[in-house]
C-alpha cells in the first residue's frame, strides 16, 4: 500500500465530509477507502502532527481544507497495485 496515496486520500475524503456537514469518525474512513484501522489511524496521526488534521475534532485544519480542496480536483493515485493476474490478462 502507498502510504502518500493514503494520506492524500483520507485527506480528500475528509475535506469532502466536512464540506458536506458531517463529522467523520474513524469507521468511516475505514469503510469509505476499505483500508486496515491501522493504516488510517497512523495515517491521521502522521497528518495531525504536520497540521493538516485535528484528529481530536477529526477535522481538517485550514492548511488541510486548503490541500485536500486542491488535491480533490486531480486523480489521485491507487491505493494499491493492481494485482498480476489482471494486468496479464488485459
Amino acid at each position: 500500500m502507498n502510504t502518500h496515496a493514503l494520506s492524500a486520500h483520507v485527506l480528500t475524503l475528509l475535506v469532502r465530509i466536512h464540506s458536506e456537514g458531517q463529522r467523520a469518525t474513524l469507521e468511516m474512513l475505514v469503510e469509505e477507502l476499505r483500508v486496515r484501522r491501522g493504516d488510517i489511524r497512523r495515517t491521521l496521526s502522521a497528518l495531525h502532527r504536520e497540521g493538516f488534521v485535528d484528529v481530536l475534532r477529526m477535522r481538517p485544519t485550514l492548511a488541510g481544507f486548503a490541500l485536500g480542496r486542491s488535491l480533490g480536483r486531480v486523480a489521485l493515485p491507487a491505493l494499491r497495485a493492481p494485482k498480476v493476474a489482471a494486468v496479464v490478462a488485459a
